[in-house]
């Protein structure tokens, strides 16, 4: 299998871009490829915070490197982050999404979306031992721990997809269609999809200092 072209920088997956490599360099830890792919993991998912309150569906709002520079971002941008980190350490990496349906939702996000089932979710497929391997960075584990669900572990070995239950056995996410899997992100796509479906939802609308975790927590008593 030519894997060429899941090792090689995009204008997205920007693995060639400094700030990629050098959070590479230090997150990927270990002797084997598995054990580096976990590690990558476990950084993007926690070092970058879940914020679907703040979205830029432009070319450089989208790019790993905006995702890492700042600190946080949606379902989509930390996908394409692990992807740009593992590729910068020499993993193949590509990019997998699926419309789901997510019961940690807010009121504010609610009306902006006007549906529960949100349209490309992001998820990133490592090459390991042979095989694709899906792992899915969403959420950190603060929001977890602070809204009682399972945080999502990768083992390098089996696929890391959402719960569809809470700690409380309270429906969480269910997957409801299979998009496939990309060797860069479908951006053009994907912003098609979002001005159908989503029209409020788009880049600079006006979120003020609003928080999802805060809005999250107030709404689910957490």
């Amino acid at each position: 299998m030519d894997l060429a072209c899941n090792l090689a920088p995009t204008d997205a997956i920007d693995s060639d871009h400094p700030a990629v490599k050098a959070f590479a360099r230090e997150h990927a830890t270990g002797q084997t490829d598995r054990q580096r792919a976990v590690s990558l993991y476990l950084a993007v998912r926690d070092g970058l915070r879940y914020d679907p309150y703040r979205i830029d569906l432009s070319a450089q709002g989208m790019r790993a490197s905006t995702a890492l520079s700042q600190g946080f971002g949606w379902c989509v941008p930390k996908a394409v982050a692990l992807a740009a980190v593992a590729r910068a350490a020499g993993i193949p990496a590509r990019l997998g999404f699926a419309d789901v349906r997510n019961h940690l939702s807010t009121e504010r996000l609610r009306q902006t979306m006007k549906t529960d089932v949100f349209a490309w979710h992001g998820y990133t497929a490592l090459w390991i031992d042979g095989a694709w391997r899906k792992a899915t960075p969403a959420f950190n584990l603060s929001l977890c721990e602070k809204f009682g669900l399972l945080p999502l572990e990768f083992d390098g070995v089996s696929d890391s997809l959402y719960h569809p239950y809470d700690r409380a056995g309270q429906r969480h996410m269910e997957y409801v269609n299979e998009r496939g899997q990309f060797d860069d992100l479908p951006l053009e796509a994907l912003k098609a999809t979002f001005a159908e479906l989503y029209p409020f939802w788009t880049q600079g609308r006006d979120v003020g200092t609003a928080d999802f975790a805060l809005d999250a927590a107030r709404e689910s008593g957490a």
